[in-house]
């Protein structure tokens, strides 16, 4: 029997964030996380009991070419908690039209990607001390991350951006791959940001709102 996913909903819309922000996007969502962020926007993903629709790969493979659409993010949830991912992946792959991009929670470890014929672009995520789970962080992951791949600090006070800026310098990740600040929705000001970055000469770093927040309403699923 062919392996299913737990599939909490496809949706195509605008990539809200990162290098690809801006740019159509199908979206597969799974559900289930090992993670519990004060600032989870996607809490009904994760509960045990989430609606989910169970998926072969043909059938996420289908769905996505149905769009049109060229660029696939696989997000969560925590998408690399999905047993067999890599076959996904791979399946994916056999099309040189699809561009896959997996946002990832930072506790996972991204040693798989080593052995993939193609690899896909990496977005992950540094949580900081006001998401409650820096302790959960895999840092090693930093050692598997190229130039195409970013790494996303959520900040939501400056003792955040401090500890980012700790990060940055410690594993020498301006280096490696893109670096975005991103505000918790609601709990900073992007001004606040900004002035922070000035104060600090972070050259490096990419202050980025959550784009599908501003022009949806913010609780709004499948954008």
């Amino acid at each position: 029997m062919a392996h299913v996913y737990p599939v909490a909903e496809i949706f195509e819309s605008i990539n809200g964030e990162g290098t690809k922000a801006g740019r159509l996007a199908v979206f597969v969502r799974f559900s289930g996380c090992n993670l519990n962020c004060t600032f989870c926007d996607t809490l009904w993903a994760n509960a045990k009991d989430c609606p989910v629709t169970y998926m072969t790969c043909e059938d996420i493979y289908t769905r996505i070419k149905s769009t049109g659409i060229s660029l696939v993010t696989l997000t969560g949830g925590e998408p690399l908690l999905q047993p067999k991912i890599e076959k996904l992946l791979a399946f994916l792959a056999q099309d040189a039209t699809i561009e896959v991009e997996i946002e990832t929670n930072g506790s996972i470890s991204l040693a798989f990607l080593e052995n993939l014929a193609v690899r896909p672009t990496i977005t992950m995520d540094y949580k900081l001390p006001g998401s409650g789970m820096e302790a959960q962080m895999c840092t090693d992951n930093f050692s598997y991350l190229r130039k195409a791949d970013t790494v996303k600090f959520v900040v939501g006070s400056l003792e955040d951006m401090d500890r980012a800026v700790e990060i940055i310098t410690q594993y020498k990740l301006s280096d490696k791959c893109h670096l975005y600040f991103s505000p918790v929705f609601g709990r900073i000001a992007p001004a606040d940001i900004v002035e922070y970055m000035k104060e600090h000469n972070l050259n490096y770093i990419t202050m980025q709102l959550q784009m599908h927040k501003f022009i949806w309403d913010p609780d709004k699923r499948g954008v």
